[in-house]
């Protein structure tokens, strides 16, 4: 049954890649027509011996702190490792470390490993509470030695303030993020933003809108997809996608009162009638 307040069969784009198919149901579920266009695609890194030199170090005594950004860069990490034959002391060394998670993605698969968390970061879980919610705890940052698990894209903001506060720090990269092989349905969104034929817009990471515009360029497509986003909403995932689509350009109509796929799905259903009754009155 479709909930009283739902899209009311309004067309909502998204760019989900590994989720597209949970993605689309829940907008079925809250009576939206979904239009699904894959925008990432995680490509492991050729000849990338970071995650090897990070195990040694890790085994050997070298490292104080080993800090998680994602659940899945955790996993695609410890791939890598067991591969390598190395998982049992990397999972052993890993336990006698201070562990950090930037959220509830990275902090689960840590859970599974049986490996403990010292500091997670509050929501909304970006790199800035995560920051300060090391800063705070007990031995904070001066002289520790940091492992920083990167996921598809460096973030160097992160890193180097990490440096500022006086921590020696070394960036585990396992995979970056690529646009996916065929660009067939992000091409079409892209002309169907731009023909009005999209009524609502759903992004989960900031690297489906740096795909969507490079796209859009490719096509000269860029200023009419700049132009269509002021007239459908812009739902985004949280603060760090938001700050991407700002930097873009757009305005972000609604983030989600947790950082979830399913309630970003379910309050951007609620809130869609009202958002775009005000955004086609102005």
């Amino acid at each position: 049954m479709v909930p009283a307040r739902n899209f009311e069969g309004r067309r909502v784009l998204s760019l989900e890649s590994r989720r597209s198919t949970e993605l689309a149901h829940l907008i079925e579920t809250y009576g939206g027509l979904p239009l699904s266009a894959p925008a990432v695609r995680e490509v492991p890194l050729a000849e990338n011996d970071a995650p090897i030199r990070f195990t040694h170090d890790l085994i050997s005594g070298s490292l104080d702190q080993v800090i998680f950004l994602t659940g899945a860069g955790a996993r695609a990490l410890l791939k890598v490792i067991t591969e390598a034959h190395l998982a049992e002391d990397f999972l052993r060394a890993l336990r006698r470390v201070k562990v950090a998670a930037r959220g509830p993605k990275p902090q689960a698969v840590l859970r599974e490993w049986s490996v403990p968390v010292a500091v997670v970061a509050p929501e909304p879980c970006t790199w800035r509470e995560l920051l300060r919610s090391l800063e705070e705890a007990p031995g904070g940052l001066l002289g520790q030695r940091i492992a920083v698990q990167e996921y598809g894209a460096a973030n160097p903001e992160f890193l180097e303030a990490l440096r500022e506060r006086g921590a020696n720090v070394q960036a585990v990269a396992v995979y970056r993020w690529a646009l996916p092989e065929d660009t067939a349905p992000l091409r079409e969104a892209v002309r169907s933003l731009a023909k009005g034929k999209v009524d609502a817009v759903l992004f989960t990471t900031g690297m489906q809108v740096a795909h969507l515009f490079q796209i859009a360029e490719e096509m000269d497509y860029r200023e009419l997809v700049r132009s269509a986003m002021a007239k459908v909403m812009v739902a985004s995932i949280g603060p760090s996608t938001s700050e991407t689509l700002h930097g873009f350009g757009i305005r972000v109509d609604l983030e989600p009162t947790h950082p979830k796929m399913g309630v970003l799905v379910k309050e951007a259903a609620e809130r869609s009638a009202e958002i775009l009754s005000l955004k086609n009155r102005n």
